[in-house]
């Protein structure tokens, strides 16, 4: 498919998305939004890790307003319905892991979907903003369910009514994503990361993705069980089996990523 929106670059069995609308500081429309979701799911067939990033001085300042239709009476329920969660849902449903490599501002749904990411490295100039409530909107693209959980309730509901900027040095010392990186080594360690990851084990990297999200609505039995099942499956991988061999002959594993 021919995007006219993003790039997107498999190579390495590693996926590069990149939001390309440097113009209007990557801000989502509807044809960004359904591009963003095919690409997705279409590299989670094809490589082993994915990378989102922006082009230009931003990762993604949100929702593009010039683009919900009748501002005066917008339907923004079928909007996020139709649009923002099956994004969400190609995230985080992705087979693979998903970086989300955050070069500049991450502003509203552009932050949240940032955050629906697995893995969250930001540039240390970057900041994310959750400016919803400055029109009169609480946060979306799943950002009253991400933010608890990674800063706690205190901190989500500050940051939700009073859309301050939060710098990425803060964002990584709460806790809201992995890590801060001066903007000088910034390419580099995202590269690093989604290179390590693309030669992993991919099916115990499904199953880790798997098991931590359910562990946010399961009860102990039911997060006990699951282990088990993804455990078993790990199990009868064929990384699983270069990774033991690989530690009984003190060498390097080469995972085959099945």
């Amino acid at each position: 498919m021919t995007y006219q929106t993003i790039t997107l670059d498999i190579a390495d069995d590693t996926a590069v998305i990149c939001l390309n609308r440097p113009d209007k500081y990557n801000a989502l429309n509807g044809l960004m939004r359904a591009e963003l979701t095919d690409a997705v799911r279409n590299a989670g067939r094809e490589a082993r890790v994915i990378v989102l990033t922006g082009s230009g001085a931003a990762f993604c300042s949100g929702q593009d307003l010039s683009d919900s239709g009748d501002i005066a009476n917008p339907d923004l329920e079928r909007t996020l319905r139709d649009e923002y969660q099956p994004l969400v849902r190609a995230i985080v449903d992705s087979p693979v892991p998903v970086i989300a490599a955050v070069n500049g501002p991450a502003a509203g749904a552009g932050a949240n979907i940032a955050l629906a990411c697995d893995v969250v490295i930001a540039t240390e100039s970057a900041y994310f903003l959750q400016a919803f409530s400055r029109i009169g909107l609480l946060p979306d693209a799943a950002g009253t369910y991400t933010l608890p959980r990674s800063v706690g309730g205190p901190k989500a509901m500050g940051a939700a009514l009073f859309a301050e900027k939060i710098s990425a040095k803060d964002a990584d010392a709460w806790g809201m994503i992995w890590e801060a990186v001066p903007d000088a080594e910034f390419e580099t360690r995202w590269k690093a990361r989604a290179a390590y990851l693309a030669k992993g084990p991919t099916v115990a990297f499904g199953k880790i993705k798997e098991a931590v999200r359910a562990s946010w609505h399961n009860d102990l039995q039911q997060q006990l069980d699951l282990e088990g099942k993804a455990q078993g499956a790990c199990g009868q991988s064929r990384d699983f089996k270069e990774g033991v061999l690989a530690f009984v002959e003190k060498r390097a594993a080469k995972f085959e990523g099945r």
